[in-house]
């Protein structure tokens, strides 16, 4: 069995937020950090048991451990061990804005994580400060120093492009790629249902960003078949890779090998879905089989496309929503 949607695309990729809240106060996602709303209840690992095991059962290989901040969950390393004991699941990454790295990523990695990705929008402490809202960026460095050191299979830098605060360092992102095994992506900023004025003052073009890289000898590498969205570069001088997300090119949604399940148990299509499809009572049962038929009878609606070039941001108000 194989998740496969009207459109012939094959989905082996899960993006699991195992929580919507963030401590961090990024700009451009939560400017005023999380609201003070009812705490919801999260999945439980028993949840995500019978939540994995369907996605493997339908022809999943790789799971994405997203927020949120997902290091706020204290059980954070048994959902790593979890997602990859489960049979069938071959990758396990995580998306975090590190502040336990330093700390916890010896667990992480004895847990079998096989990819970490970092947010970091700057290499300025003050620009860090004034992008996130928290002074703690050599933290993070020394964590993703020691993520190295311990051999962690990959090692990602994630920094989203802003017109008014971050897009000058570009020199500065490649110089750190130059001697570190690490791939540093460049995300496009993408409007959502309450940035549009922030999105249309610091808004830069992911294409602008590729034309660059090509005309300074940087080659596009063919990415596996359960990559996520990056186009990924590498240039003879340079260790590391860059990477760029560009969800308003031409043809982004045509390679889609990802689902989003949210930290309350609903699946969404699509980041930008006008809605999420909620598998909670088959999850709270320990119903694999009743998981599987849910999530096959919901892919007939997955549009084609995002539609963000035509100004369309579906239900999603920010980011930490759905971990991106």
């Amino acid at each position: 069995m194989i998740l496969q949607d009207s459109f012939g695309r094959q989905f082996t990729y899960l993006r699991l937020s195992i929580t919507d809240i963030c401590n961090f106060k990024c700009n451009y996602c939560l400017p005023d950090g999380n609201t003070c709303l009812s705490p919801k209840p999260e999945l439980t690992l028993k949840q995500i048991e019978t939540l994995i095991s369907a996605f493997a059962k339908l022809g999943t290989r790789k799971i994405r451990i997203t927020g949120g901040e997902p290091a706020l969950r204290k059980d954070l390393v048994d959902i790593i061990s979890l997602c990859k004991q489960t049979p069938g699941i071959e990758h396990v990454a995580l998306t975090t804005n590190a502040f336990k790295l330093k700390r916890d990523v010896a667990k992480y990695y004895e847990a079998g994580l096989d990819t970490l990705s970092v947010s970091a929008d700057s290499l300025d402490p003050r620009m860090f400060a004034a992008i996130t809202g928290k002074d703690k960026l050599n933290d993070i460095l020394d964590g993703v120093e020691k993520a190295l050191d311990l051999g962690l299979p990959t090692v990602k830098l994630n920094s989203v492009l802003l017109k008014k605060f971050n897009v000058s360092e570009l020199p500065r992102f490649l110089d750190f790629v130059k001697h570190r095994k690490v791939t540093w992506r460049f995300i496009e900023l993408m409007q959502t249902g309450t940035n549009k004025e922030y999105f249309d003052a610091n808004h830069v073009a992911g294409e602008d960003i590729q034309a660059h890289l090509l005309a300074s000898g940087w080659q596009q590498i063919i990415k596996p078949v359960d990559a996520g969205p990056a186009r990924e570069f590498k240039h003879p001088d340079y260790a590391g890779k860059i990477g760029l997300i560009m969800p308003y090119s031409k043809d982004f949604c045509d390679s889609c090998n990802r689902l989003r399940v949210s930290s309350v148990g609903k699946v969404h299509l699509c980041l930008f879905a006008e809605q999420g499809y909620d598998i909670m009572p088959y999850l709270e049962k320990g119903d694999v089989n009743g998981t599987i038929e849910a999530l096959q009878n919901m892919m007939s609606a997955k549009s084609v496309s995002h539609y963000l070039h035509e100004g369309k941001t579906g239900a999603t108000t920010h980011f930490a929503m759905l971990g991106g």
